[in-house]
Parts: C-alpha cells; sequence; structure tokens
C-alpha cells in the first residue's frame, strides 16, 4: 500500500537573534545562495537559501552514477555545510516528483533531524513512499506541508516561499518564489514552455516581472544548447491515438514512471478502445497506484490486468507500459529483449514505442536497447521518426523568452552541465541583461545578495560526492572507486603463498587466481613464469619471524611489473600469504 500522507502545517519556531549571522560590511544580514548540486551534472538537485538565521532548502535530488563508478548506486548532496545548522532549517521545498529532484531525501532528511518538507500532493506521496522503501515504518516522522493551491504562501522567519505554475513532464510540478528582504528569487525547477499548435505559450509569466525587486531568475538551463523545435501536446497525442489504435498486436510503450499524465492519458485511450492495460516495472506500478489513490487517473477496475495476466486476451487487446526507454540493464524492457522477462517475449508483430527523450550520458545504451529491439520486432518507432514525445525541458527559444518576459535583475542558470550554464549565460547577454548580473556558479559556490545588490563570491563549501552503495552511505571513497576501475580495465590476479614456519619454505607453488585478467588455462606459460618469479621473492629470504607487509608489498611490486612487461596491464595484483 502506498503511505497515506497526513499533512499538518507547520508553525515556525520562534527565531532569537544570532548575533553571529552572516552580515554584511554595514552590519546588514544579506541573502547567501549555496547550491550543493546541480551546477556541473544533470541531477544532485539542491540549493541553500539563507538569510540570518532562516535557511530554505530547495529539493534534495540524487546523481546517478557515471559508467567509471563501479557498484555505485546513486551520488547524493554533501550536507556538511549545513552540520550545527539543524535548528536554522526552517523548510525544505520540493519543486516536483523527480528523483533528481526528491531520490536524495531519505538520507538527508533523516540526517538534518527531519525539518518540514513543502510540496504539491504527488510530490509529498512520492517521498513518502521512498522513505517507506528506505527504511520502512518511518515515514510517520516526515513533518509535511502539503501546497494545496499555487496560490498557497508560507512564510519561515524572513523568507517568504509563494508558487507559480510551470509546466514540466510530471505532474504537481510548481515553481517556487523565495522572498528575501534583499531580494527576490524566481526558479521554476525543472521546467518546459509548452506551446498551441499557433505556437504560443500556453502559460503567461508576465507578471512575475512585477514582483518586488531586485529578481534573480535561477533558471534550469538544460536545453540551453537545444535548437531543434519541440513538438506540441496535440501532435503527440494525435500520434499516440493512430499507433494505439491501428497496432496490429500487441502495443508496448516503454517511458519514464514520473509520465503520469500522459501514462493516464495513454490509459484513457486504449480503454475507449476496448483494449487491457499492463503495467510493468516497479516505479511504474508504485507511481500510478499513489496517482490512482489521489484521483489524478481513473481507469475502469478490470482495464488494469497483471502482466502475467496478457495471454489470457488476443495481441491486439493488449497494451504494456513499461520502464526502461533509457535503456537500463534491469529494466523492464531491457530484460525483454534479453530473454529474461518472466512473462513477455518480443513477437515480430508487436509494436513497440519508445515515448521519452534521451537524458544526457544514456546515449549508447539507449542505441544498443534500439538495436536489440529492431531485430526481434518489426514496428519500433521512436522520436526520430515521429513525435511521440514532448520533452519536459525548455529548448534554447524558450529560455530567451523567459528571460525577456520575466526582465529579471540577476540570472543564474542551473540544473545542468557547465557548458550548458554557459551557453545560457550567453543567452541572457543577447537578450540585454549587464554581464555583472549573470553569474554562473560552481557547485558549492556562494553567491550573496544584500542592499547594494549580488555577487558571486569566492567561498566554496563542500560538495565532494557522497556515494551510496547498498546500505553504505558515504563509506566509497575515490581510492575504492579508482580500484574497481582498475579492475573493469586490467582485472586482477590473486597470489595465494603458503609457508611452513618451521621449515621456513614454501608448502607449495603459490596458487594464483585470475579474475578479468587472463584465462588460466589458455596462458599456461606465463602462469608457470609468474609462480617462478613469486618462489624467487620468497626463497632463502623466509625467516621463523615472518613479515607479512614486506612480502605483500614485495609481491605487489615485482609481480606487477612483471606482469606488465609480459602483457602491457596492470591488473591489481592481491597477495595472500597462509602461515601453518
Amino acid at each position: 500500500m502506498v503511505p497515506k500522507i497526513a499533512t499538518r502545517r507547520i508553525q515556525p519556531k520562534k527565531i532569537v537573534p544570532n548575533p553571529n549571522q552572516k552580515k554584511n560590511d554595514r552590519g546588514e544580514k544579506k541573502l547567501r545562495i549555496i547550491p550543493l548540486g546541480g551546477q556541473q551534472e544533470v541531477g544532485r538537485n539542491m540549493t541553500v537559501f539563507e538569510f540570518g538565521n532562516d535557511i530554505v532548502i530547495l529539493d534534495m535530488g540524487l546523481q546517478f552514477p557515471e559508467e567509471d563508478m563501479h557498484g555505485i548506486d546513486y551520488i547524493i548532496p554533501n550536507v556538511s555545510y549545513l552540520k550545527g545548522k539543524e535548528k536554522n532549517i526552517r523548510a525544505v521545498v520540493f519543486s516536483h516528483g523527480h528523483l533528481d529532484h526528491i531520490g536524495a531525501a531519505p538520507i538527508l532528511l533523516e540526517k538534518l533531524g527531519y525539518p518540514p518538507i513543502v510540496g504539491r500532493p504527488l510530490t509529498l506521496a512520492m517521498i513518502k513512499h521512498r522513505q517507506e522503501d528506505y527504511k520502512p515504518n518511518t515515514s510517520k516522522r516526515l513533518k509535511t506541508i502539503m501546497v494545496k493551491k499555487v496560490t498557497d504562501q508560507f512564510k519561515f522567519g524572513e523568507l517568504t516561499i509563494k508558487f507559480f505554475q510551470v509546466e514540466h513532464s510530471i505532474m504537481d510540478a510548481v515553481g517556487v518564489i523565495i522572498q528575501s528582504p534583499t531580494a527576490t528569487i524566481l526558479h521554476p525547477g525543472d521546467w518546459t514552455l509548452e506551446k498551441d499548435t499557433k505556437g504560443k505559450p500556453t502559460v503567461d509569466y508576465t507578471d512575475l516581472a512585477k514582483l518586488k525587486r531586485p529578481t534573480v531568475l535561477m533558471l534550469e538551463s538544460l536545453g540551453s544548447t537545444d535548437v531543434r523545435p519541440s513538438t506540441d501536446y496535440e501532435r503527440m497525442h494525435k500520434n499516440l491515438i493512430k499507433i494505439i489504435t491501428e497496432a496490429p498486436g500487441r502495443l508496448i510503450i516503454g517511458t519514464f514512471a514520473s509520465q503520469i499524465e500522459r501514462i493516464g492519458w495513454i490509459i484513457t485511450e486504449a480503454e475507449k478502445l476496448g483494449k487491457k492495460i499492463a503495467l510493468d516495472g516497479y516505479s511504474m506500478k508504485i507511481n500510478i497506484e499513489i496517482a490512482r489513490e489521489l484521483g489524478y487517473i481513473k481507469a475502469k477496475k478490470d482495464t488494469l490486468i497483471k502482466v502475467n495476466e496478457i495471454e489470457k486476451y488476443p495481441d491486439n487487446k493488449i497494451v504494456v507500459i513499461a520502464t526502461g526507454a533509457q535503456g537500463e540493464d534491469t529494466a523492464v524492457l531491457s530484460r525483454i529483449i534479453a530473454g529474461s522477462h518472466r512473462f513477455i517475449r518480443l513477437k515480430k508483430s508487436d509494436t513497440v514505442v519508445l515515448s521519452s527523450s534521451i537524458i544526457p550520458g544514456n546515449e549508447n545504451s539507449i542505441q544498443r536497447l534500439k538495436d536489440g529491439l529492431y531485430r526481434e520486432c518489426n514496428n519500433v518507432i521512436h522520436g526520430e521518426i515521429m513525435d511521440i514525445h514532448v520533452s519536459g525541458h525548455a529548448d534554447r527559444q524558450d529560455i530567451a523568452h523567459m528571460i525577456k518576459t520575466i526582465k529579471p535583475d540577476y540570472f543564474l542558470p542551473v540544473y545542468a552541465y557547465h557548458y550548458m550554464l554557459k551557453e545560457a549565460a550567453k543567452l541572457a547577454r543577447e537578450t540585454g541583461m549587464p554581464e555583472k548580473n549573470v553569474f554562473v556558479l560552481d557547485d558549492g559556490q556562494v553567491a550573496e545578495f544584500d542592499r547594494a545588490g549580488g555577487r558571486p563570491t569566492s567561498q566554496k563549501v563542500p560538495t565532494d560526492h557522497v556515494f551510496v552503495d547498498g546500505l553504505g552511505v558515504g563509506d566509497i571513497s575515490n581510492i575504492v572507486l579508482r580500484d574497481r576501475q582498475m579492475m573493469a580495465e586490467d582485472g586482477m590476479i590473486v597470489v595465494i603463498a603458503t609457508i611452513d614456519t618451521k621449515k621456513c619454505d614454501l608448502v607449495q607453488n603459490p596458487d594464483l587466481i585470475s579474475r578479468g585478467f587472463i584465462y588460466l588455462k589458455e596462458n599456461k606459460t606465463l602462469i608457470e613464469e609468474t609462480r617462478n618469479r613469486v618462489k624467487k621473492i620468497f626463497k632463502g629470504n623466509i625467516k621463523t619471524d615472518i613479515d607479512d607487509n614486506y612480502f605483500k608489498n614485495k609481491i605487489r611490486n615485482d609481480i606487477g611489473e612483471f606482469l606488465y612487461q609480459k602483457t602491457k596491464r596492470r591488473p591489481m595484483v592481491l597477495p595472500v600469504i597462509i602461515k601453518v
């Protein structure tokens, strides 16, 4: 079951002035903006807004690991700057429910003493479910403040939080306004500029230009290099209806589990045609269950079936909506292609639709996914051949439109790679913004705003990667990752030497175990030469009082160098000494 949302209005604690709070040279308090992630990567989105003793945090996202981060599940923001300031955290505001904005919440909220969290109903429900996955029966610790209407506003000390409407690829996304005595922050979270068939934006942001100045626009800039015009929802819906209606056999749609509005729309259209829908993928089933409980998705009782029931119906009456459109190894589509899915085997008559955009960094895995699908199926449809997806991120033209409409005094591009931030900054300058009012911050770099204006500072707070590996949080260092990378590239070889401590001699030939380095049966000569090298290390050097570290270091250095000379590879050499 999805945990119920018990919403409570949290009254901010009485604030006692602190003589040590951050002030400028004239003794005035200033607003400090501190991004703890999202300024040089896609994900790990989290920003601290600090005014005197009042701290409000926006988002707590995770970052998925890069290819050389072997075994890492995900990366979360480093919150060491907030250590000792937990009592000053008035609230954590969540812009929407994507994992790069809420994924780190269970871990970080626990670390920070469970400050109040603010968000729309779907966002809060998804955080609560993730909290239960992290530690069962702990979602009751969450202090939630629900944003019932976009016109709601909350005051936390000297910071006032308001909201505005944004379009994004998940329901209940909102833009956030943070008003302080020295500056007004506008942050849409992730956003896109939805347009009608005539190309006119469906949301008007001109009112944001009337907010108390100076205004600071912190704009998600992932699409700053995208010059391709995006399709509109009407064309996408028209194409998807055609596919759903005309599919000759089963229809398998791969999309993001967070595309709840689109999934709900597909369910409704398929239901009109008398088709049955099977949801597959843990996150897909959970998200749709949450959306149904909140009333965001409505379907007849017998429309949704379990995936193990699809064989009970004619192929042309089946629609499967699944995760894995990014080519993730363990997701549904990849398991179908690999033949390891328990209930679905692709047929030539199936139609497979990839209704999602490419997340930067996933290009290779998506290419492999497409190749696998084309080998097994005659009807594969994706964004390169038909408009079946509208991106949740604004393009270059939209970013320029937003800047011209809001007319901010300062512009801070956020939530993207550094080169994308630089391109967005260039766009801002091209619209006429003064260069001195356009800041491209690094992770951890502090920007300050007081009555004299705003400026980036040279101060940086810690933002080192905090790796999550299984149950371990932050216990994997860069040294461990380097070892894993070495083993991934050149493998490892274990050298086992058994020593008779009384005779001061080897009991037998050293044993060698190779993993990812060489296949022992096909490299017998090299193996024997390596054994002989190990024997020479011990010959005449074994004493009653054996120095294990001496021999281990000798084996690592000598055998490592010998193997490099023979193979031009540097496997990790792991010595094991057994004394009998």
